[in-house]
């Protein structure tokens, strides 16, 4: 199991005890990574005591905050199980729906056993309408715009085999979309249809800000629609130009009084603003090959604690 935190210090208490429930009902060996995204209050030192206190825990502190995704990808190169539980420690996602998880992986649908099973979200307790409206808008839209079949209403909570999450760690992108990554990786992938849960403690680590940012990413890693896009409008942008330039040639044939400025400057600011529009699509893919040119690592960790003792979960 692997879950990333940051700022999680009043939700991690609860996690641990009904993580810890799950995973004793479920007996064998586990493992449970958490990993600490540079949080800012004592996210660290619950962890830290929550693995002197449990051999399944593992704690991984980060050098600073790297971001929900990459902070994800630290705890997932971490962990050694054949099969890994990705969660969240906000408990909205419930641990309780592992051993369901379980079965369908081992084929309990009685079509074979699965490479992926993914949570999909019926309701969203505890989110305003705008987060929900936005968020349906998204997954309409990336479904629209990529040839994967990314699945609507599925964050990252899911349960994967080895062999996906080998496959999903050797990808090296930057910008990462692990929802999306896991789609593209292919496999058989079965949903499991549940309610999300209103956050136990702490607030929404994805603001506006954030979730625009993540839109962005998500849509450069898995689609060139927008560049595409861009040509599309070039053309139309330069047929409403030539169009302007044959009326202006008309009126002065017939000795009309062309308009004046206000039809132009209109025209100069709508073909003007076009441009900087797809220059600007243009340069958020160059600067993520730029970023991704560099090469440095996704994440540094600064500590593990616990764990990495005995046989392999």
């Amino acid at each position: 199991m692997v879950a990333p935190c940051y700022n999680e210090q009043d939700a991690l208490p609860e996690f641990l005890r009904r993580v810890g429930a799950v995973l004793d009902g479920i007996g064998g060996a586990s493992e449970i990574v958490l990993v600490d995204d540079g949080s800012r209050d004592r996210t660290w030192e619950v962890l830290a005591a929550a693995a002197g206190r449990d051999p399944r825990v593992v704690a991984v502190r980060l050098m600073r905050n790297h971001g929900h995704q990459l902070a994800l990808t630290a705890g997932l190169s971490v962990c050694r199980g054949e099969r890994i539980l990705i969660i969240d420690a906000d408990l909205q996602d419930p641990p309780e729906l592992l051993p369901e998880m379980m079965a369908l992986m081992d084929g309990a649908d009685g079509k074979g056993g699965a490479d992926v099973v993914y949570g999909q979200r019926r309701q969203r307790e505890g989110e305003s309408l705008f987060k929900r409206a936005t968020a349906a808008a998204f997954y309409r839209l990336i479904a629209r715009l990529t040839d994967v079949e990314i699945p609507p209403d599925a964050g990252d909570f899911r349960l994967v085999t080895r062999r996906v999450l080998d496959l999903l760690l050797a990808m090296p992108e930057r910008h990462r979309f692990i929802r999306g990554m896991v789609a593209w990786i292919g496999g058989r992938q079965v949903p499991l249809v549940y309610d999300r849960h209103a956050r136990v403690a702490g607030e929404s680590k994805y603001p506006i800000a954030k979730m625009v940012r993540f839109a962005a990413d998500a849509i450069t890693s898995f689609s060139i629609v927008p560049l595409m896009a861009s040509m599309t409008i070039g053309w139309i942008m330069a047929a409403l130009g030539f169009g302007f330039f044959l009326y202006s040639i008309v009126g002065w044939w017939n000795g009309h009084t062309l308009p004046g400025w206000t039809s132009l400057m209109a025209a100069v600011g709508l073909l003007g603003g076009m441009q900087f529009l797809m220059l600007g699509i243009i340069g958020a893919y160059l600067g993520r090959l730029y970023d991704q040119s560099k090469g440095r690592p996704l994440f540094m960790i600064r500590d593990i604690v616990g764990g990495h003792n005995g046989d392999p979960p």
